[in-house]
């Protein structure tokens, strides 16, 4: 008994001692797991605030890109707006190179004296209808003499070029109480066309004079005709002026004549015609000198039934002469003809004739006394012959039209022939006598 006892004791000291060693391993291994977990624990806190972080620098990143992709659009619209704006310019600047080196059609220039009045209210008539077309019909002011208004007049419009002719020299005059003017004016356009033609080198020039008003066709009109006058070389000049242009006499915009009568007051030329009257350019009077059979030698001037100049001046260097009667009447055309797509064909020399003599051919005769009267019960055109100047000049002053002749022809005259409209839209032809013959017209009804 005593050693089962004793046996037991033992077996139950072993049991402790193997019990306390399991809860010794036991108590180690729950240390390891929790050292590990508190290990996991930290790094999973770490990873956490890693994770955390890296959230931060992803959000901080996309407001980032998000402000780099603003950046960028931002960036693409002034670019597209720089780029726009840089063929804008690009395009203003071949349009201004376009200009620089377009040939003009001609140089107009206003010729003026000591009327500055007058001068401001012709520039602004003209710069009305030429600023847009500036580049094909260069402007300039060309004076006579130093009228420090005129001058400050000229000089205070950027549109235009200003020239100025200074002419010290005494002038003679070959008739008795003549006018000095009219030597000096003639002396200052030769200057001034000298100018244009040879120190600026166009090839026409349009004149104007300090005392017109333009019509809104103007331009168009001389534009056109330059065609005409480089191809048809019969044709010395073109003018805007008809000098039987006062409101009864007109009516059809859109009529052109040929004249052998040289109509002045607004008028073109060409480089090729200058260097033929330049050397033997006269000292006075130089409208009636291109009047000359002489000096035109055949050729004609081309003039429009409405005038497309209309001439205000008053008072000038002719004192009126004529004014109320011929020059205030004038009616200026207000009517914005297409002359590029007109057939203008028919002005031609070899046309002309032609045109003009089927148009007598078609009027009714008017002759013996009360042709005013017999004209005006007339319906249509009508056609009266007149057997010499006198006799002319006696049917003009009973019409009313011009009456005056310069060196055998009468003021707007083609082969004799005198057209005006009468109150209406009929025509009437003064007919001279050889016209018939000139124009080829073998037989008309008395």
């Amino acid at each position: 008994m005593a050693k089962f006892f004793c046996d037991f004791r033992l077996l139950l000291f072993v049991a402790a001692v193997v019990f306390i060693y399991i809860q010794m391993r036991l108590f180690a291994t729950q240390s390891q797991y929790a050292d590990r977990l508190a290990a996991s624990i930290q790094a999973e806190n770490h990873c956490t605030s890693q994770m955390q972080s890296l959230i931060d620098q992803i959000s901080l990143q996309q407001g980032r890109i998000v402000s780099l992709q603003e950046e960028r659009k931002r960036r693409d619209q002034e670019c597209g707006q720089m780029k726009s704006l840089v063929q804008d310019l690009e395009r203003k600047e071949v349009r201004r190179l376009i200009d620089k080196v377009q040939v003009p059609v001609a140089a107009v220039v206003i010729m003026a004296c000591n009327r500055a009045d007058y001068l401001e209210r012709t520039i602004n008539s003209v710069l009305k209808y030429q600023r847009a077309i500036s580049s094909r019909f260069p402007l300039f002011v060309s004076q006579d003499g130093s009228n420090s208004n005129v001058k400050n007049k000229a000089l205070s419009y950027d549109e235009l070029s200003y020239m100025q002719h200074l002419d010290f020299e005494s002038v003679q005059t070959e008739r008795p109480g003549e006018l000095i003017a009219y030597y000096k004016i003639s002396r200052h356009y030769k200057w001034a066309l000298g100018q244009l033609f040879y120190k600026h080198n166009f090839s026409r020039v349009i004149i104007l004079e300090d005392d017109m008003e333009i019509a809104p066709d103007f331009f168009d009109y001389f534009e056109a005709m330059a065609t005409l006058l480089d191809k048809d070389k019969s044709i010395m000049a073109v003018s805007s002026w008809n000098d039987n242009g006062q409101k009864q006499f007109v009516h059809d915009p859109y009529e052109l004549y040929r004249s052998d009568f040289f109509p002045g007051l607004g008028w073109m030329l060409a480089r090729s015609t200058w260097d033929e009257l330049s050397p033997k350019w006269p000292k006075a009077y130089w409208d009636d000198w291109l009047r000359l059979k002489e000096n035109h030698k055949g050729r004609q001037f081309i003039r429009p039934e409405v005038c497309r100049t209309y001439n205000f001046g008053e008072h000038g260097s002719s004192l009126g002469q004529f004014f109320k009667q011929y020059l205030e009447p004038i009616r200026l055309n207000e009517v914005q003809v297409n002359w590029k797509s007109m057939d203008l064909s028919y002005l031609l020399e070899d046309k002309y004739n032609i045109h003009l003599a089927n148009n007598i051919k078609k009027a009714k005769p008017v002759s013996g006394a009360d042709i005013v009267q017999k004209t005006h019960n007339i319906d249509g055109d009508v056609r009266i012959k007149y057997n010499d100047q006198w006799d002319f000049e006696n049917i003009a002053q009973q019409f009313g039209v011009f009456q005056e002749w310069k060196d055998g022809v009468p003021r707007t005259a083609y082969k004799g022939v005198v057209v005006f409209r009468y109150q209406t839209t009929r025509r009437v032809f003064l007919i001279g006598p050889e016209s018939l013959k000139l124009l080829e017209i073998e037989y008309l009804d008395s």
